[in-house]
């Protein structure tokens, strides 16, 4: 995956499917189970030699809604534990102790599910800060988008968006892009010091050129526009190796990943895979609202950073 290989000349996200069916299956360990579209999506990727599953939930409902959806539960272990945090902790001990090789979210709040991923005692603390990604596929534009951090750093300051671009860094490398372009985004595409996120653009745009970001090409700030359209860079000026280029969209805060990450999934057609990187395992975790599919794909990429 160079930005001339297999990556590129993709036109969906099956690739990920494509690249985690040959070899070991991937054992995942799935918190609050008892959720429709995650168990169809989880009995979809058992049925293309993906993963092994282990359910951990309230074994009734899971079987209830099971049954409803028709998924065979007995294809799958079943770990019965009712409560939010129990399950979670009981999730998060199985990867940890080398019983299942990474960890989804399903009918779980994200805070209770980061609070045992992070627990000091048992957790899955790799030093590293947690960020999420969610990599898109946006047929209009013919090419794929990681965007990040949309999911768990509200406002990360400086030193916290190096640590979200070393993240997605690293999962694209996974993937096979050897040098992946990252536009730091924001409105506009000049530094203004009434907008703290356009300094810290250009900050990181100059701690990649030192060497202090590695791996990648930083530029910002870039207003999106900038960011993935080549005729709108040339028509501001803009001489980049990442403008109009971009592969990874790093946003200022939450608020504008979440508005962004939707209109990507809803709004342009667009497949997406989401996971948490950072931690010692990938955490797959989309939004409960997501599709079956969306959770197959975050299912298959998982799997395919779990076995790097």
């Amino acid at each position: 995956m160079t930005h001339d290989g297999e990556f590129s000349s993709c036109r969906n996200l099956n690739f990920l499917l494509d690249r985690c069916r040959d070899g070991k299956r991937m054992r995942i360990a799935v918190v609050c189970a008892q959720d429709e579209d995650v168990l169809v999506a989880l009995d979809e990727a058992r049925r293309q030699g993906i993963v092994e599953g282990v359910l951990v939930g309230d074994q009734a409902k899971i079987e209830k809604i099971a049954g409803t959806v028709g998924v065979d539960v007995g294809a799958f272990e079943i770990v019965h534990e009712p409560g939010e945090a129990g399950a979670a902790e009981r999730a998060v001990r199985m990867v940890a102790e080398g019983r299942a090789d990474t960890l989804m979210k399903g009918l779980v709040k994200t805070a209770t599910l980061l609070k045992a991923v992070l627990n000091k005692e048992w957790g899955l603390r790799s030093g590293a800060l947690l960020s999420h990604l969610f990599l898109f596929y946006i047929p209009k534009m013919g090419r794929f988008y990681g965007l990040t951090d949309g999911g768990i750093n509200t406002s990360p300051d400086l030193q916290a968006k190096v640590g979200i671009i070393e993240n997605a860094v690293k999962c694209y490398h996974a993937l096979g892009c050897a040098r992946p372009r990252v536009a730091a985004l924001a409105a506009v595409e000049v530094v203004n010091p009434d907008m703290p996120c356009t300094l810290d653009a250009a900050a990181l745009t100059q701690m990649q050129r030192r060497g202090q970001i590695k791996g990648c090409l930083v530029d910002g700030p870039l207003a999106l526009d900038n960011a993935v359209s080549e005729e709108a860079a040339r028509h501001k000026g803009i001489d980049s190796d990442v403008a109009g280029k971009a592969d990874i969209l790093l946003v200022p805060d939450i608020e504008a990943g979440n508005l962004l990450g939707k209109t990507m999934l809803y709004l342009t057609g667009g497949d997406g895979a989401g996971v948490i990187l950072g931690a010692k395992v990938p955490v797959v975790l989309t939004s409960r609202i997501d599709s079956a599919r969306t959770k197959l794909l975050s299912i298959a990429l998982g799997a395919v950073l779990s076995r790097k």
